[in-house]
Formats: C-alpha cells, structure tokens, sequence
C-alpha cells in the first residue's frame, strides 16, 4: 500500500497539471488501488486531502475528467467518505459535469453523484435544488441508445422520486414521455423492473399520473397483462402484479382516472371489467380496485350500477366466500361501498341482494373485511327505512356488531360499527329494531360513541338515543341507567367545548330520558337547570330556544 500512499503524494504535486500523462498514470493506479482494496484505500485517500485537488481538477475539464468522476464514484461506494467528498466541495462541479457531452464523463458523474448521496436525504434534496432532474431528464433522451448511461438515469430517478421535493420538478419536464418510450422498447424483464421501480413513485403525483396516461402507459400496461395472464413463470407472475397495481395506481388521480374511463365507453374500462371473472387472483384484485377508484365520481357510479357492475362484483365475491382471497374481497366490498354512495344507486343494489351478499362476510376474522363490509352496509341503508328495518332485525348481524364494538385493537372497526348499530335506528326508526338493539347489549356503545372524538359520531348517538328514549324508552332503560347516560349528558353540556349540535341534541334527549323515573331521578340529582340556563344565551339561536325549552320542563318536574 505504500504505492498507494506515492500515488497520491504524485498525485496532489501533478494536480495543477491537469493534461499531464503523469496524472493519467497516477488516476490509473489509483483506480487499481481502489479495486483491490477499496475500504483501506479510500482510508489513506481521506487522510491524503487528495479530495479537494479532485474538486479543482473537475472545474477545469480535461481528458482525465472522466477518470477523476469515476475515482470519486468508488471513493463513495464507502460510507465513511461521503460526508467528506461533500465537504471538500466535490457535489457543484459534478453537478455541472452533467451539462457536458462525453457519455463516459457522463456515466461517471452520475455514479459519483448517486454514490456520494445515496440514503442521504439531505443530499438528495440539494441536487434537487440545484436542478439535477431536468438535466438527468434531459439526458435520459438524448443518450437512450447508451444502455449504461439510461439505467444510471433510472437508478437516481429512483432515488430522488422518493422525495415529495422531487414530484413538482419532475411534473414540468417531459419524464412520462421520455419513461414510456423507453419502456415500449424493453424486452428484458429486468429491463422492464428497473424502469417500473421509477414509475411508481412517480405516479403518486396527480400531475404525472395524467402525464402517464397521455404518453400511452396504459396501454402498455394493458399489453403486459394480456402477455403473462396465463403464465406460470415468476418474472411473468410478478410483471403481471407490477402492472396491474400500477394501474390501479394511475387510477387514484381524478383527471387521469376520468380520461380512461371515457364515461363508461373507454376501452380501458371495459378491459378492466374483463379481469373479474378472470380465474386469476391478482386480476380479480385490480379489477376490483379499479372498479373502486372508477367509483370515486357519483356520475360514473350511477352509469356502472345501471351497466350491470352490481352482479359482477357479486359473483367475484360469491367465489370468495368460503376461505377465499382477503384482499379481492376488501377490494370488491370496498367497489360496493363507493358504488352505494349516490341516492339513485341505494334501491337498485338493495334489490340486486347487495346486502344480503355482504352478510355473508359476517363471519370474517380480518378486520379489513369487516371495515368494509361494515361501510357498505351503511352506505345502503341511508335514508333506506325498510332495509333499515330488515337489517335491524336480524339478530346476527346486531349481535356480530356489538361484538366489533368492543374491537379496541381496530378503532376503524369499532368506529364503523358504532356507526351502522346507530344508523340502523336513524333510518328506520322502528321499535323492533330497538328491541333487538337492546336486547343484544347495545345501547351502551352508542352511549360511549356520544362522548368520541369525532362530532359527526357523537350526534350520530345522540340522535340515535333521542329516538330509544321517544319510542322505546321503557325497555331501554335500565341500560340507559348502567351506561350513565345521565352523566355523559351533563358532560356534554358542561363542556365549553360541545359543538352547537352536540348541545342541542343533548338537551333533547334530556327532555325526552324524563319520562323514566328512575332517569329523571338522576337528572334531578345533577344541578342540570344551572349548565341550561347559561345555553339561554349561546350564540346559536336553536342551542338557545331549546335552553329554554329545557329550562321549562326541568322546572315544570322538578
């Protein structure tokens, strides 16, 4: 190694030398030195101070540029010695070496570069800043027939995609473009990888996701499924999965989703319609989330519901019911659920046995399954009275909810099932419903869900409650009393915080609980007529009025 440690001395005294044939000797060796032992020669290079020689011989370009480039770039395959090839200030001459035309000086470059700020966020948002990404972009077109020069490309398009900094420059240069002529040109499948593998962070951005979709990814997308759908092989098993996930993800972006489904014409949709009856798993998967994300825009629900969507989602799911495949059924529950959200569509999947369908999902351990099968539920019953009813009377789907309630390790499974125990009283207001409500152990959740963190929940239960207490206050009463419906109440209204509505259904409910003696006992022992006679003066007119009204009744029995 003592060679090395000449070398370098040789170097730094031939460095203001730039066209010497003795540098280009000495870079030689040094590049060899690298290669056999890189961890102990980069360590005498550090101590050498030979980086800051590299960062005057790189501003004045020379035929050793290339050379030096490619010395830093395995200087930086250590990672001790990044930090220190950006302190000796080698990050602007390489970012300008990137302007030059020699495709070698080119190469070298971007290795240094990805290598000196590999995993370094930092690093990375500086070259961000200092406009690396319409130059790499640049390049990318210009050199695509240089295979080293277009993967040295892709592997820091990659790197710098992952910074949200990264989108908003990529979205003002012609990337979507310059990525799909490229892809079109692959038959590698490693090829194909490396340029998905930049596509996908990309196309979390709405911006690029419309630009992907006017370059004509889909289309290729749509080729590649068409190509491995019936093969067993890997590489083709996992094409198939990359590009199907990626459509689904271009689909996530509103223009772009719109653009392909062409008001239900787009030969995109109809391709994608083809994939649920597909046997294959990972097809019936996109499909549904395709459908889903299809499903994001009331118009495209109502003409996919009246175009038969319904019976094609039933029948995917039909084929999942007994141990099936988890994940095509969240996809599958969670199109129904979007596709039950327009008022025109709730009817028509009622009677096409939508619910009837989910029930039979009841039984599912995934909470992901139950998250969904939950929302779709409620989603149909809104303003739906007899569906309500009928829901609300079946007793396994009370007792399976009640159950969920308690799921504390799954708050959006404890929340949606909250939700639906009170939706099914909103919407039917039937006391059978109510009964079976009560008789399952309900009603102390919905008292818990009045004191949630989300106000549209808390008047949700509350209103819920109003209703108990006006139909069927007599058989919900003793639960009422165990839950402290009471206490919650007068929290509620104590509260500065309580939103309007929150006050005034509480005061309500107080109105309607004093109908049950053993109720009114507790209202009377709390000092109720204080907390409503300061409301009489709220800022909102209807928490006023109803202090008022309150205020007369609690005085009237009292």
């Amino acid at each position: 190694m003592d060679n090395l440690s000449d070398t370098l001395e040789k170097l730094k005294l031939s460095g203001s030398d730039c066209a010497s044939d003795k540098l280009d000797g000495c870079l030689d060796c040094l590049l060899q030195a690298l290669g056999q032992n890189n961890v102990e020669s980069s360590d005498k290079i550090l101590q050498s101070g030979i980086l800051q020689v590299f960062a005057s011989l790189l501003s004045s370009q020379s035929s050793c540029t290339a050379k030096i480039a490619h010395i830093i770039a395995e200087i930086a395959k250590n990672e001790q010695l990044r930090i220190p090839c950006v302190d000796a200030g080698l990050i602007p001459p390489l970012v300008q070496l990137l302007n030059c035309k020699d495709q070698e000086v080119l190469l070298q470059t971007g290795r240094a570069l990805g290598n000196i700020c590999y995993d370094s966020h930092s690093l990375q948002a500086q070259l961000i800043n200092m406009g690396v990404i319409p130059t790499l972009v640049k390049l990318l077109g210009v050199h695509s027939q240089n295979t080293p020069l277009t993967e040295m490309c892709l592997v820091a398009f990659g790197n710098l995609a992952e910074l949200e900094s990264s989108k908003e420059q990529f979205a003002s240069t012609n990337v979507a473009e310059e990525l799909v002529k490229l892809f079109k040109k692959q038959t590698e499948h490693e090829k194909k990888e490396m340029i998905f593998e930049v596509l996908a962070p990309l196309a979390e951005n709405d911006a690029i996701k419309l630009q992907l979709v006017e370059a004509g990814l889909v289309e290729c997308l749509l080729d590649i499924v068409h190509l491995t759908v019936s093969s067993e092989k890997d590489d083709d098993i996992a094409e198939l999965k990359t590009a199907s996930d990626l459509m689904v993800l271009l689909l996530l972006g509103d223009e772009s989703m719109q653009k392909l489904f062409e008001g239900g014409k787009g030969s995109v949709f109809q391709r994608v319609l083809s994939w649920l009856p597909s046997h294959n798993h990972q097809l019936q998967l996109a499909g549904a989330l395709a459908i889903a994300n299809f499903a994001r825009n009331d118009g495209n629900c109502i003409h996919m519901v009246d175009n038969g969507i319904v019976q094609k989602l039933i029948d995917l799911l039909d084929r999942h019911v007994e141990d099936g495949n988890v994940t095509v059924q969240h996809a599958a529950l969670s199109a129904l659920r979007n596709l039950a959200i327009p008022v025109v569509n709730k009817a028509k999947m009622l009677s096409a046995g939508v619910a009837e369908e989910v029930l039979k999902f009841l039984k599912s351990e995934m909470p992901p399954v139950q998250f969904k099968l939950l929302g779709t539920l409620r989603m149909l019953i809104d303003a739906q009275a007899e569906a309500a009813e009928q829901l609300g009377k079946n007793t396994k789907l009370v007792e399976r909810l009640v159950e969920w309630c308690e799921a504390k390790d799954h708050a959006g499974v404890m929340g949606e099932s909250n939700r639906l125990l009170s939706a099914l009283i909103r919407h039917s207001k039937s006391k059978d419903v109510i009964r079976t409500i009560v008789a399952s152990g309900g009603i102390k959740h919905l008292v818990t869900m009045a004191t949630s963190e989300h106000v549209i929940m808390q008047n949700e239960a509350l209103v819920a409650l109003g209703l108990i207490a006006a139909l069927e206050l007599q058989s919900a009463e003793c639960e009422l009393e165990s839950a402290k419906l009471v206490q919650v109440l007068h929290r509620l209204l104590s509260d500065e915080r309580s939103a309007p509505e929150i006050k005034y259904n509480s005061m309500v409910l107080i109105c309607a609980v004093m109908g049950s003696e053993p109720l009114h006992k507790e209202v009377q022992s709390l000092a109720f007529l204080d907390v409503v006679s300061k409301l009489r003066s709220h800022e909102n007119k209807t928490v006023a009025q109803q202090a008022s009204l309150t205020e007369q009744k609690l005085t009237v029995q009292s």
